[in-house]
């Protein structure tokens, strides 16, 4: 699996390796688990695609351990994780939200966070916080888009992961199929540690392939029963724990040892190894059941107790302190360092929710914000309940809390003690890819909209906010329709500000289908005194547009002989990346290209930094308009699930959006077809599907990057 970025907060304790790869500090710290308090945490995120069940597993479990008294659904409106309005009237999550709970003596610190494609920029913001998480998937959909994608976002930020396929009580329901989705899409091994009582309708309960048991559910939550296994299934389960013994001896050296001494595996040892290829990464321990029957909650959270890392059981968070890298253990004694994942605006207060890494936060504390150089007072500390907040007085090394007090921290800041600085490479915001013009329908409320404009950025860094040179209008831009769509009803109803709000339009981006080479600019300014002079010389070519978000540009220099000295050429490059804010063909931002500084020249008076900078970027401007452009529009690759018989109307509208079909898949009746469409021929798609299929066909998106655009598109684009 691929490592992360050496300071990444998340990734600097990546556990994904093997046994025998694993840092001996962690090792000790496995052994320390008996010892110290903080192996009773356990920080975790529920991730999923849109409507998966994650909301009502995280209401199951929140009911379960007693920190709710009823029964959240998702259907009423009465969740304690999806508490915004918007949130209950659309019921999807849209805010990833925070809660803690207690079950076997273990805190659980939990965040539900938002399965939707235009949200993925908060699961992303909580990946770097969590130590673990649980993956929901849809015993009839098995592995879908969001799903894939948040899953690899969680290799990314190297977060163990447990898997819950949800839904089994449903019309199609099959463990089987969804772990076989779990093998061939996500291209990890599941070790399913349970078997299905019952199918569809009829699911009971499961039998625990680790113990070897029973448990089954009744009509009420706390219903449950344990007992041996059922005579019927007795020889499919001996089957199945057989292939689990398996898999897991190929991956575990003591299991492996113990299989060969004794053609089996002891519960014991099973365990301890289903833990260790779960924090290492080498495979997924499967669960299943119902969360909206209440059925399979317990097992869950026992596999989260018994699997998922305590924060003593990941390497200790690393960082940079002037130029040296520095790491610090979750201890409570050590000095204070956190990170800022979420600023909430709130009728009391701004929030802060905040991770700590290493040492004690105390109310009434003082703590740097590293990025600014700037020390705050902490006024409160809260124990977050989703949109309910208890007061503490302290928090400690792998306690997520919110505080209270602090005026300019971000998301992804860095908070530490004035007297050990250090900073953690803060999370990069997804690159917004719709826009609308917004404005305020009556003049004295503009500087209000400006106003709460500014708040939704801070709140959301995804978002971005910008004036457009050309019609002076404020454009607001993010990750997609609904994305806007959200913010703007927020203004809406938390300002109670009247918004008019323009048609969506995408984010194009220029590069270059054919380069030049040998482009010379001479910068040359004399205005009295000390003047200027920059003598560059430019190749530029194409590089392969990348799958994902754009922003690829690549520099180097061949100047020999020291023509232009070192400083100058970091001048030159960064005057380069100036110049990628506005292409020559529709002032779009460029993407895509490499840049070779191939010669020079300087004047032993007048050359200076900023003069090859202003060459670098008036060279580079120029150099462009001498290249064949082309336009890129950003894509997205859309799952569309329709009954058999409105399968060729879809077809036909997809082929007049200019989308590719990548495939199709016939289930039970229906046939799921994914193509490859661009995002501005999507605008308003849902309600042309619903009528084309009478309201039966449902369609799901996830950003697939950026394509050429046609050249009778462009043409017609840059004419407008």
């Amino acid at each position: 699996m691929p490592r992360a970025h050496l300071l990444s907060p998340a990734a600097s304790r990546c556990p994904f390796l093997t046994h025998a790869e694993r840092p001996r500090a962690v090792r000790t710290n496995l052994h320390r688990r008996s010892l110290d308090p903080l192996t009773a945490v356990r920080n975790l995120g529920i991730l999923a695609h849109v409507d998966a069940g994650k909301t009502t597993v995280t209401e199951r479990i929140l009911y379960l351990t007693g920190a709710t008294h009823k029964r959240g659904e998702v259907h009423d409106g009465t969740t304690v994780t999806d508490f915004d309005s918007q949130e209950r009237d659309r019921g999807i999550t849209i805010f990833a939200a925070a809660v803690s709970c207690v079950w076997d003596g273990h805190r659980i610190n939990l965040i539900d966070t938002p399965g939707h494609v235009d949200f993925s920029d908060e699961v992303t913001r909580s990946l770097r916080v969590l130590d673990g998480a649980v993956a929901v998937f849809d015993a009839v959909a098995g592995v879908e888009p969001q799903s894939e994608t948040v899953w690899r976002q969680a290799d990314r930020h190297g977060v163990p992961r447990i898997a819950f396929v949800n839904k089994l009580d449903r019309a199609g329901a099959d463990l089987d199929s969804a772990v076989a989705s779990i093998r061939e899409r996500l291209g990890t091994v599941p070790l399913v540690t349970q078997l299905p009582i019952g199918r569809e309708a009829d699911f009971t309960g499961v039998v625990d392939l680790v113990r070897m048991r029973a448990l089954v559910w009744g009509a009420e939550i706390d219903s449950r029963t344990e007992g041996p296994v059922p005579e019927a299934l007795s020889d499919e389960a001996s089957r199945r724990r057989r292939i689990l013994e398996e898999t897991v001896a190929e991956l575990h050296p003591a299991a492996l040892e113990e299989f060969c001494d004794r053609s089996s595996v002891s519960d014991t040892t099973l365990a301890a190894a289903l833990r260790e290829l779960t924090l290492s990464g080498e495979g997924v321990v499967v669960l299943c059941g119902s969360a909206y029957r209440n059925r399979g909650i317990e097992p869950l959270l026992e596999a989260v107790v018994a699997y998922l890392p305590s924060p003593l059981d990941v390497p200790p968070v690393r960082g940079t302190s002037g130029d040296e890298v520095e790491e610090r253990a979750a201890d409570p004694e050590a000095p204070f360092a956190a990170l800022v994942f979420k600023v909430t605006s709130t009728a009391t207060g701004r929030l802060t929710c905040l991770r700590v890494y290493s040492g004690t936060l105390r109310k009434g504390d003082t703590v740097l914000d590293t990025g600014v150089r700037r020390a705050e007072r902490v006024g409160r500390i809260l124990r977050v309940q989703a949109d309910r907040h208890a007061e503490t007085d302290l928090a400690v090394a792998g306690d997520i809390v919110a505080v209270v007090g602090l005026k300019s921290a971000r998301a992804g800041t860095t908070l530490c003690a004035p007297s050990a600085p250090l900073l953690l490479e803060p999370p990069t915001a997804a690159e917004p890819v719709v826009s609308v013009a917004v404005e305020a329908r009556r003049s004295p409320d503009t500087d209000r909209l400006a106003g709460a404009l500014a708040r939704l950025v801070e709140e959301d860094p995804s978002l971005v906010v910008r004036t457009d040179p050309e019609t002076g209008q404020t454009v607001l831009s993010g990750l997609g329709e609904l994305h806007l769509e959200v913010a703007v009803e927020k203004i809406r109803r938390d300002r109670g500000l009247e918004v008019a709000v323009g048609r969506p339009r995408v984010s194009y981006r220029e590069t270059v289908a054919r380069g030049v080479s040998g482009l010379v600019y001479r910068h040359v300014k004399q205005d009295g005194g000390a003047g200027q002079f920059a003598h560059v010389v430019l190749d530029v070519e194409p590089l392969e547009i990348p799958a994902g978000a754009p922003g690829d540009f690549a520099f180097r220099s061949e100047v020999v002989g020291g023509r232009v000295p070192q400083e100058y050429v970091r001048a030159v490059e960064a005057g380069c990346r100036d110049a990628l804010a506005g292409g020559p063909l529709g002032g779009h931002p460029v993407t895509g290209l490499r840049v070779t500084l191939s010669d020079g020249a300087t004047h032993s008076r007048d050359s200076s930094e900023m003069a090859f900078r202003t060459a670098g970027r008036l060279g580079l401007r120029e150099a462009l308009r001498a290249c064949a452009m082309a336009l890129l529009e950003p894509v997205a690759e859309v799952t569309v699930t329709v009954p058999d018989d409105a399968v060729g109307t879809v077809l036909g509208d997809l082929a007049a959006r200019r989308g590719r079909v990548s495939g199709s898949v016939a289930r039970g009746g229906t046939t799921v077809v994914t193509a490859t469409v661009p995002l501005a021929e999507l605008f308003g798609y849902a309600s042309r599907l619903r009528g084309r299929t009478r309201g039966r066909g449902t369609f799901t998106t996830r950003p697939a990057g950026y394509a050429v655009v046609p050249a009778a598109v462009s043409r017609t684009l840059l004419t407008r």
